[in-house]
C-alpha cells in the first residue's frame, strides 16, 4: 500500500472542515456557514491543483478590525453584563471609536461559541438602535440544557466573543403600512424594538404600532421602563399576554388595562385585530411553535400570508 506523501499530508491538514449541523444557526443567513465552507473548499481545491499554498492565505482570516462582516467572525469585547430576569441577560459589546454596526431594521447577527469542543452558532438580533455609536446590545435567554447557553453563562465583562453578520432583516419603510401588529414571545421582542424605536424617533412616520408581548409572568417581562416609555407615544399601544398569571389584581394598575392572562389564542387575536385602527401588517417573532400558532390564528382572523413577516 502506498503511503501518503508528506506533501499530500500537508494538503489534507489544510483542507477546510465541513461544518457540523450544530454550527448552522438555521436562520437562513446569506452566506450560510455551509456557503462559506463551499467557497473555502473550492479555494483549497484550486490551490492544491496548482500546488500553491499562498492561494489559501486569505482564507484563515478572523478579522480583528472590529468591522462586522458576513463572511468572517470578528472579535468584540463585552463591556457590561446585566441580568434582567432569572434566565435573561442584556450584554453590551464595545465598538471601536464612535463606529456603529449600521444594521438595517430587524437584522440579526450570528454568534460563535465552543462548548465541550463542539462549535455552535446561533442568531441574535441586537436591541440597540442600528446607529448607536461605540456599542451594541443584545438580549439573550439562557436555557438549562442549551449548548450556546452553557457558553454564554460563563461570560463576564472584558471577555472577547466572535460575531458575524448582518443577515436578514425586515425591509421597513416609514408610512408604508398603516399599522404594524408586532407579536413577540419572550426574547422575540428583540427584532421589534429597533423598528419601534425608528418609528418613534421619526416625527414624519405616522405608522400605528400595536405590540403584543407574550411572557409567562409579570416578572418575566423584559425592559419594562423602555416599553413604558414607548407606550406613551400617540401611535403606540402595548399589550401583554401572561400565560401563567391567574389574576390581574396583583399587577400595578398601569398594567391592568392592557394585560391579558392565559395564552394568546384565536379569540384574543381577533379581539386585538378588531381593535387595530387600520388593517395591520403583522410581524412575528418567537419559537417555531409560537410562530406556527400565530400564523394559524391570523389566518382564522382573515389576515393573509402576504400581510405577515416572520423573523
Amino acid at each position: 500500500l502506498q503511503t501518503m506523501s508528506g506533501n499530500e499530508h500537508d494538503w489534507l491538514a489544510l483542507k477546510p472542515q465541513e461544518p457540523s449541523p450544530s454550527q448552522c444557526c438555521g436562520s437562513g443567513c446569506k452566506p450560510c456557514i455551509y456557503d462559506v465552507y463551499e467557497k473555502e473548499l473550492a479555494q483549497w481545491e484550486r490551490a492544491k491543483a496548482k500546488q500553491d499554498k499562498s492561494l489559501l492565505m486569505e482564507k484563515k482570516e478572523q478579522s480583528n478590525n472590529s468591522e462586522l462582516n458576513p463572511d468572517t467572525f470578528t472579535a468584540f469585547n463585552i463591556s457590561s453584563v446585566e441580568q434582567l430576569t432569572e434566565d435573561t441577560y442584556q450584554y453590551k459589546f464595545e465598538l471601536p471609536g464612535n463606529s456603529s454596526l449600521r444594521l438595517s431594521l430587524g437584522q440579526h447577527i450570528v454568534l460563535r461559541g465552543v462548548v465541550n469542543g463542539l462549535e455552535v452558532q446561533r442568531a441574535y438580533t441586537p436591541i440597540s438602535r442600528g446607529n448607536a455609536e461605540g456599542y451594541f446590545e443584545v438580549l439573550m435567554k439562557c436555557y438549562e440544557a442549551g449548548l450556546m447557553s452553557q457558553y454564554i453563562k460563563t461570560w463576564k465583562k472584558g471577555d472577547v466573543v466572535f460575531w458575524r453578520g448582518p443577515f436578514g432583516g425586515f425591509p421597513y419603510q416609514p408610512n408604508k403600512h398603516g399599522e404594524l401588529l408586532m407579536l413577540a414571545s419572550g426574547t422575540g421582542l428583540a427584532p421589534m424594538l429597533p423598528i419601534l424605536q425608528s418609528i418613534t424617533d421619526d416625527e414624519e412616520d405616522e405608522t400605528f404600532v400595536t405590540l403584543v408581548g407574550c411572557f409567562r409572568t409579570f416578572d418575566k417581562i423584559y425592559l419594562k421602563p423602555l416599553l413604558q416609555d414607548l407606550a406613551r407615544y400617540w401611535n403606540v399601544r402595548i399589550f401583554y399576554v401572561l400565560s401563567q398569571e391567574t389574576s390581574l389584581e396583583k399587577l400595578p394598575w398601569s398594567y391592568q388595562e392592557n394585560t391579558y392572562t392565559g395564552r394568546l389564542n384565536e379569540d384574543l387575536m381577533k379581539t386585538i385585530i378588531n381593535s387595530c385602527r387600520r388593517r395591520p401588517f403583522v410581524l412575528i417573532c418567537g419559537s417555531s411553535a409560537f410562530n406556527e400558532d400565530m400564523r394559524r390564528y391570523l389566518k382564522a382572523a382573515g389576515i393573509e400570508e402576504n400581510s405577515c413577516f416572520v423573523f
